[in-house]
């Protein structure tokens, strides 16, 4: 089975998403699918990608060629350049390929992307239209999954919780008196004030405010509407502009081409709807705005059109993932407790390394099959399927309160729903395999195309049971504890997933002391150091744990 690997996209997580395209296709089963790699850019063109280029740094290290040494640019700061042009700087890299001309490349994609656009349902259309199966929920699921606004209203009618709100849009803001406004939300919220964009994953835009200081909670609230003002006297205050040094004034630009800590672009000048493409030139009308003494409020051309503000819940912070049995019935993953962490926000998840993880999350085993109780319910009844990852806190008195269903999980070998499903005791590649095959049943009770995806169902199924009846082979990978053993545990963990990919051998790891000889359980794998593994090897399974994977017996028993 052929599978097209869609990464990278035009969202601004399009980072994230191609170290998650490249994580599929070293995990991804070769003895089942031949993977092919489609680059998704920010202008929303399919290419397949030259293999050499799936391993640089960033995106912007291969595409587009930097004309400008200044700056660092997506491609989409070239949208205003010819057909050709653009043409050009696809050919250097890859392929195009036409969505009419999918199904002469793949027969299903594998989604590794996030956010508007990739997790939205747009891309889910797109591929229904043209008859390609793909992983993950489908439409509706998406649709819901990625508009924090509708997600709060819902999840309060499926499961009754109760959480303070409020929205304003950006045509509101732009009206409101801002310090009114922001003492009426105080007294609605209090303090601290959670701001988000509505539309926004990997916890981009979100920002918490702790104090009743207004200058903070405008800022965040631009952040969201990802707008930058920019006054004289603001100017004078944060960067001094007439003073700053050629090098200060191109560092203050391409921060806002960086779509992690910038609003990204193009730009749109408030004023004037003039459109601004490349860094270069924001930096000309930067130099002339200072220069006439005038204001400036840049958006950009993707900014959102409304703020969510949330009510700060004080709690253990978790996200548990669903998936679901053969039959289709909704089975909850054990929760992951994130701790260690003031907000767990994009720097926090990709950038930090003081962020800790614990499955199941550390209260009594009621509370966690309550958290499990309510991922399941709202799964269910908002319209997802295959798998998806919910996030949510637990009160000090006992509450769950979720928000943020993640339709398309993050895609690192370390990403947590990888964790709960090692948990059950799959690893990365029968994880995909899941995914693949779960969202083939999916796809088929759409009632589109039905014939064709349940022959393409039996025909993996006849794969997965040829393989599983030649009872394949094991092969251990032997580590010592002693002298090197914690510096070897990465290169472990990687050898396993390397063997595990083939589907010719069964990787096993070994873990052997001076008295005593570890088999490690999958789970253990996905451990950040050998310490840790050595701390629980011999603790006994949570009882949660251990009714979870009865619970999802009958897919741990397809996949492993």
């Amino acid at each position: 089975m052929k599978v097209g690997i869609f990464f990278g996209g035009p969202a601004r997580e399009r980072e994230v998403a191609f170290a998650g395209g490249r994580t599929a296709l070293s995990h991804i089963d070769k003895s089942l699918f031949e993977p092919i790699m489609v680059f998704v850019d920010g202008l929303g063109n399919f290419i397949r990608i030259r293999e050499e280029l799936l391993y640089q740094t960033d995106i912007r290290a291969f595409y587009p060629t930097q004309d400008d040494t200044r700056f660092q640019v997506y491609i989409d700061s070239l949208a205003d350049r010819t057909p050709e042009e653009v043409a050009r700087q696809i050919a250097a890299i890859g392929e195009q390929i036409r969505p009419e001309d999918f199904r002469q490349y793949f027969d299903i994609v594998f989604l590794a992307m996030h956010g508007p656009d990739c997790e939205d349902g747009a891309i889910q259309g797109l591929l229904e239209w043209y008859k390609i199966p793909y992983t993950g929920p489908g439409i509706m699921g998406s649709a819901v999954g990625i508009n924090k606004t509708l997600q709060n209203e819902l999840i309060a009618l499926v499961n009754g919780q109760e959480k303070k709100t409020a929205t304003i849009t950006r045509e509101g803001w732009d009206k409101t008196d801002k310090q009114e406004f922001f003492t009426a939300l105080q007294d609605k919220l209090g303090l601290p004030i959670v701001v988000k964009a509505p539309h926004q994953g990997s916890s981009i835009g979100v920002s918490i405010v702790r104090e009743s200081d207004l200058a903070k909670f405008c800022q965040a609230v631009e952040q969201c509407f990802f707008a930058v003002t920019i006054q004289p006297d603001g100017w004078s205050e944060a960067g001094r502009w007439a003073v700053m040094s050629g090098a200060e004034k191109i560092q203050f630009v391409q921060q806002m081409a960086n779509l992690d800590e910038g609003i990204g672009f193009p730009v749109v000048i408030g004023q004037t709807g003039e459109t601004i493409f490349h860094p270069a030139d924001l930096l000309v009308k930067l130099d002339a705005v200072a220069a006439s003494g005038e204001s400036l409020v840049i958006h950009s051309v993707n900014a959102e059109d409304e703020v969510l503000f949330e009510e700060f819940i004080r709690g253990q912070e978790f996200s548990c993932g669903v998936i679901q049995d053969e039959e289709g019935v909704p089975t909850p993953l054990p929760p992951t407790e994130i701790y260690n962490v003031t907000s767990f926000d994009f720097k926090s998840k990709y950038q930090s390394s003081t962020t800790k993880k614990r499955i199941p999350v550390e209260t009594t085993l009621e509370n966690n099959r309550k958290i499990q109780q309510n991922v399941t319910e709202v799964f269910a009844k908002l319209g997802m399927n295959v798998c998806t990852r919910i996030d949510g806190f637990l009160t000090p008195d006992g509450r769950v309160l979720l928000h943020d269903p993640n339709t398309i999980p993050g895609m690192s070998p370390s990403s947590l729903i990888f964790k709960q499903m090692a948990e059950i005791g799959l690893n990365v590649t029968q994880t995909i395999t899941y995914l693949i095959r779960q969202s083939l049943k999916e796809r088929a009770r759409t009632g589109k195309d039905t014939l064709h995806l349940r022959h393409m169902l039996a025909n993996l199924d006849e794969r997965m049971a040829e393989r599983k009846a030649k009872n394949i082979p094991e092969e251990e990978i032997i580590l010592t504890v002693g002298g090197e053993a914690e510096s070897r545990w990465l290169e472990v963990k990687a050898q396993y997933a390397r063997l595990a990919a083939t589907g010719t051998v069964k990787p096993v790891v070994v873990l052997q002391t001076d008295h005593s000889r570890h088999v490690l359980s999958v789970n253990m794998l996905f451990k950040d150091t050998l310490a840790e593994v050595l701390e629980v090897v011999n603790k006994p399974v949570h009882p949660l744990i251990i009714e979870t994977r009865k619970r999802a017996l009958s897919v741990t028993e397809r996949y492993s």
